[in-house]
């Protein structure tokens, strides 16, 4: 039996959603703020939510983009005790993010590898920025979350294995579902009150590592 930590990044890793922060600093208000609504009330998908907020943006300002969240990107405390604490204890480890490669990547760069980070591609050929979405949903799930964490979680899943789920947000509810433990913070703990899905509060990555030893799901 594994233990598999899907974790998800902007807003959880990070302390705030990159994203958003992106979108408020480079994208024009009147066209980001309804599609950012309709992702949060569900009446847009994520995956087309976030195709066309990226599209509002210039292509040829990349590193501008770069630039900004490297500059403003702070790590929740206690991330790099809970990379070690996994490790230590032989527990697997994955990012599994709606956020896009050109920052996900290089603010993890120093921690994780590529390898252990599922997240949006880009493509920044075109006049305005495209998202690819190289781990779409699959045919378990119709509901065009862009990076399908359910997906990626059916995928990683061996018989017997434990899936703890850590998130923050909206994109974060239907791997809680599925999760067989959650560690929610922000609207994720409202979604998760609202559907009767049990979950564990955390501020800090030092909660969850305190809540894993007193749950005795590991070993040390």
């Amino acid at each position: 039996m594994t233990i598999r930590i899907l974790c998800d990044f902007d807003g959880t890793v990070t302390e705030h959603d990159n994203i958003i922060a992106l979108m408020q600093e480079f994208a024009p208000p009147e066209k980001f703020e309804p599609l950012k609504q309709g992702v949060l009330d569900r009446s847009l998908s994520i995956q087309s939510g976030v195709g066309q907020m990226f599209q509002l943006l210039p292509s040829s300002q990349k590193q501008d983009y770069i630039d900004f969240l490297m500059k403003r990107a702070v790590i929740r405390p206690g991330f790099d005790t809970l990379l070690a604490f996994a490790k230590s204890n032989e527990i697997d480890f994955s990012i599994v993010s709606g956020g896009i490669d050109f920052f996900v990547q290089p603010i993890l760069a120093d921690v994780l590898t590529d390898e252990a980070i599922y997240c949006n591609g880009s493509d920044f050929s075109q006049e305005t920025v495209r998202i690819e979405w190289p781990h779409s949903c699959d045919s378990a799930c119709t509901n065009q979350c862009g990076c399908c964490k359910t997906s990626i979680a059916r995928k990683l899943k061996q018989n017997g294995d434990t899936i703890i789920a850590i998130g923050d947000s909206v994109t974060d509810f239907e791997l809680a579902k599925q999760a067989d433990h959650v560690y929610a913070r922000d609207y994720l703990i409202t979604l998760c009150e609202q559907h009767g899905i049990p979950y564990t509060p955390f501020e800090t990555f030092h909660d969850i590592i305190h809540d894993l030893h007193s749950r005795q799901e590991v070993m040390t």
